[in-house]
């Protein structure tokens, strides 16, 4: 191609730089995202298909889908090696698209590894999860602190047998006013999370990655489709040292000189991943995370051995993604000694 475009994409606006290798010239252009009907004007009516990139940021779907329905190709740089390649210190939006014109043109343009749309709908979703059941803790932990507040004993709130008693229980005026909107504010976080989880249930069901995956003891359908969105395609990577660093359980090297230490997991990837993992492996009955988290758990405590568990499950995952096979066929490669 001879057409390439460097985007400073900003939430409302954006400034681009559009060179034809044909000519050499360079041109700078800036538009606001208010007016679409310019902007989508812009990229229609350019002479060929182009390249276009930007720098990885929020918000970017929507430019995507408008770059993708105009027939150009778009690249998803990383921030931090385009600002260290910049060529000068001084940073301006037209310094900016310009630096990565220049990279785009010289065939250095760090491209990143984006996920497909189905899979970033999916972590969405997942996350709306999350957020929805830390609220409905939050909410149940108030009810558990007017309990208190009342003398009454231990229970759990959002049983019914706990409603009945925090209900009848003669609470001052305010307290009573609190515990009605709470537990309405409780129902209501129920309903929608259980929206929520049809709907995953729905996709899960849709997955064929995800189906794969909760064939493996203690997976069930979140942890499958967190791992597989996730990841993505497993053949990206060459191996589960890389796996395992991209989730963020790989350990810190914190050496020096002669003195090696090994400190805590880096935690650089998904935190959800992460969570929904180290659940599922505490409900695995594989035999060889078992067997793993018990030797550790004996050395070095339950949290160090439930993170090895968490890690050791998902190399189990990314082996089932990567050959395409079912936990049956997983574990009797694993009887023979086939499998990494």
């Amino acid at each position: 191609m001879s057409l390439y475009i460097g985007v400073d994409f900003h939430p409302h606006q954006q400034t681009v730089a559009w060179c034809d290798t044909r000519d050499g010239e360079i041109r700078f252009r800036t538009f606001k995202h208010s007016e679409r009907t310019v902007l989508n004007s812009f990229y229609k009516g350019l002479s060929e298909p182009a390249v276009i990139g930007v720098e990885a940021t929020g918000g970017l779907d929507w430019f995507e889908r408008l770059i993708f329905e105009n027939g150009h190709e778009l690249l998803v740089g990383n921030p931090h090696e385009i600002r260290r390649r910049a060529l000068s210190r001084h940073k301006s939006d037209r310094r900016d698209a310009e630096t990565m014109l220049d990279l785009l043109v010289n065939r250095e343009f760090p491209t990143l590894w984006r996920r497909c749309e189905a899979d970033r709908s999916t972590l969405q979703m997942l996350n709306f999860r999350q957020h929805l059941v830390r609220q409905r803790t939050s909410v149940s932990n108030q009810l558990q602190a007017l309990a208190r507040k009342a003398g009454l004993a231990k229970f759990r709130v959002k049983t019914r047998i706990g409603r009945s008693i925090l209900l009848s229980a003669g609470l001052k005026e305010t307290d009573a006013y609190l515990r009605e909107n709470l537990y309405a504010l409780f129902d209501d976080l129920t309903v929608q999370l259980h929206r929520v989880e049809d709907h995953l249930q729905s996709l899960a069901k849709q997955n064929e990655a995800a189906q794969r995956l909760m064939t493996h003891s203690g997976v069930g359908y979140l942890t499958a489709l967190a791992v597989a969105a996730t990841l993505g395609d497993a053949s990206r990577f060459n191996n589960t040292r890389q796996v395992v660093a991209f989730i963020g359980f790989d350990p810190l090297d914190k050496s020096s000189a002669q003195k090696r230490r090994i400190g805590r997991i880096s935690k650089n990837g998904s935190r959800l991943c992460r969570h929904l993992l180290g659940q599922a492996a505490s409900r695995s009955r594989d035999r060889q995370i078992r067997e793993s988290y018990q030797r550790i758990k004996s050395r070095r405590g339950h949290a160090v051995a439930k993170v090895a568990a968490a890690r050791r499950l998902l190399v189990n995952c990314y082996v089932i993604l990567r050959d395409n096979i079912d936990y049956q066929e997983f574990s009797r490669r694993g009887e023979v000694g086939l499998h990494d």
